[in-house]
């Protein structure tokens, strides 16, 4: 309104005029690229998006895990630095889809090794099956009825309202409708009738004392595969449904799924650092304060215990806040006994009221229980120190125990061969403890 005469003739106004139209076409242009740049990324994130959904069915499983034993708590922060830590120690590859499956294969071993370490020995299979079962379902491997087959049967099933079962009396009822839930399968639609009309056959490979190593008669064998023919054991003889459970994680995720994971301390300790406890949850025979003493010696730092009771306390106090300032560790056993001063101790940890020395570490031991602190098992490493299942890991427990100095203390040949044969008895006598007085002597041989 300030401008007289002609707007032609004002020189000022026509620049002003010119730079908003250069600005509009730059912005112009620069919404153009910022919406092919959006596109990129969308395209490229949708490309790692099969990452995702494999870091959401392990998150999701290790969750559930805390419905079979209320200690197995696993934060989402956690999850998060193991996710992270695959993405960054993957192998790199110039090809995306060879690139998303390292990162796959790596974040799935590493996240099965942390939850199996934490883990019970009852329950490690446990959560290794349903973790194949879930990446199965999630690829359309399997499907949600065969699933539903393999986890309830023929629970469901009325006896009276399904086909008459066979007069003969070797078949139970249960597997009878085990076997008709399982013909609803189509690849099982005929095997009511096939087992009526050829039972010697398959009462042959039931009787025989590994079903799931024998040829299945009617032209099963050939026809199935690893998880149908775990679906027919299953259904069959549910106590070799482990066993055939076995060879289903091997062919769907590898050996190394089904082989034990032998606890490393020194491996543990290097994951932790001043803020994290080492979580072992107790059970008969499984303290683990010798194998914590002896690398305590190794790294030559003090080890100081405290047995958590009635007036404890007060010890432990002392002795965190000693060690938090001059460096060492600490080691509170049987911290169920000890639950009230469970959230001090987190709090004294996590909110520490100086500076920590770098070489404090809290070591924990525990059994079971529905008031120790779920904040506390989400910051902590757990661990379980069991003897492995299964005569392979226990001699690998066993050797990962030996030093390369004891392995080298004499050249007499018979040495090697002797300590391989104490370790095989020693797993044997381990892996037979569970029958208590049972396990005895013949002296009358």
């Amino acid at each position: 309104t300030s401008i007289q005469g002609p707007l032609v003739d004002d020189e000022s106004l026509i620049e002003v005029l010119n730079v908003t139209k250069i600005t509009s076409e730059e912005v112009k242009h620069k919404l153009v690229t910022a919406a092919e740049t959006e596109l990129k990324i969308n395209t490229a994130r949708e490309e790692f998006r099969p990452v995702a959904t494999r870091g959401s069915i392990l998150y999701f499983l290790i969750v559930e895990m805390s419905y079979v034993n209320v200690m197995y708590q696993t934060s989402i922060r956690q999850f998060l630095a193991l996710f992270d830590d695959s993405m960054e120690k993957s192998d790199k590859s110039p090809i995306t889809s060879k690139r998303i499956s390292n990162i796959i294969d790596y974040l799935t071993y590493e996240v099965w090794k942390y939850q199996v370490r934490g883990l019970y020995e009852e329950h490690k299979f446990l959560y290794t099956l349903l973790l194949t079962l879930k990446i199965c379902l999630q690829s359309n491997r399997i499907k949600p009825n065969e699933f539903m087959t393999f986890i309830k049967g023929g629970a469901a099933l009325d006896l009276k309202a399904v086909a008459p079962k066979p007069k003969s009396n070797w078949i139970s009822d249960m597997t009878w409708l085990n076997l008709v839930e399982l013909s609803k399968i189509p690849q099982f639609s005929e095997i009511l009738t096939q087992v009526a009309r050829n039972e010697k056959l398959w009462k042959q490979w039931y009787d025989s004392d590994a079903p799931e190593e024998g040829n299945i008669p009617d032209g099963y064998q050939n026809s199935l595969d690893v998880f149908k023919r775990t679906l027919l054991v299953r259904s069959w003889c549910p106590d070799r449904t482990l066993a055939q459970a076995r060879k289903f994680v091997v062919d769907a995720l590898g050996q190394r799924f089904a082989d034990g994971v032998i606890l490393d301390f020194h491996t543990m300790w290097g994951e932790s650092d001043t803020k994290t406890p080492l979580i072992c949850f107790l059970s008969m025979g499984s303290d683990p304060t010798a194998q914590i003493d002896t690398l305590a010696k190794k790294l030559k730092v003090d080890c100081k215990p405290v047995s958590m009771g009635q007036g404890q306390e007060i010890h432990a106090r002392r002795l965190l806040t000693q060690s938090m300032s001059q460096g060492g560790w600490v080691l509170l056993q049987n911290c169920h006994l000890g639950l009230n001063f469970m959230d001090e101790l987190l709090q004294t940890i996590t909110e520490p009221a100086g500076p920590v020395h770098e070489t404090f570490r809290l070591w924990i031991t525990t059994e079971g229980h529905p008031q120790f602190p779920i904040n506390l098992l989400q910051i902590g490493l757990k661990y379980t120190n069991e003897p492995p299942q299964g005569v392979k890991a226990g001699v690998k427990r066993t050797y990962n125990g030996v030093t390369q100095d004891q392995l080298d203390i004499t050249n007499m040949p018979q040495w090697k061969p002797m300590l391989y044969t104490v370790a095989i008895l020693h797993t044997v006598v381990q892996k037979r403890k569970k029958y208590r007085l049972r396990l005895c002597v013949d002296t009358t041989a």
